[in-house]
């Protein structure tokens, strides 16, 4: 089934980076938010079957509001805000999971599994 989905991990911490909030975007549209849980995924995949359509996506993490959440010192303005990384789904049969490793002055992202 396809499926769109995440996971954050907050690397300067050593765990997941749980109640970060993230939004989805297609065509400039939001189609959800969601909160990371304990495990730093969200509840349920951001997309699952014939929502999923080809096309370029946006997921938006609100990284400053998390690691303030969490206690951490930040500059002001902080080095990273909001992460916003736009990809794109050939596949609407596909399989798109976009992790996300964090920490408040870098990140990285793959396409997994």
């Amino acid at each position: 089934m396809a499926r769109l989905s995440t996971h954050v991990l907050d690397t300067s911490r050593g765990k997941p980076a749980e109640g970060l909030a993230i939004d989805l975007r297609f065509g400039g549209k939001l189609v959800t938010s969601a909160i990371t849980n304990v495990d730093g995924r969200t509840a349920e995949p951001l997309i699952s079957g014939d929502r999923l359509q080809p096309g370029v996506y946006e997921l938006t993490f609100h990284v400053a509001d998390y690691f303030r959440g969490a206690g951490a010192e930040l500059a002001d303005p902080p080095f990273l805000d909001d992460i916003v990384i736009r990809f794109g789904v050939a596949d609407p049969a596909g399989n798109y999971h976009v992790p996300l490793l964090l920490s408040p002055y870098g990140y990285s992202t793959y396409r997994g599994s």
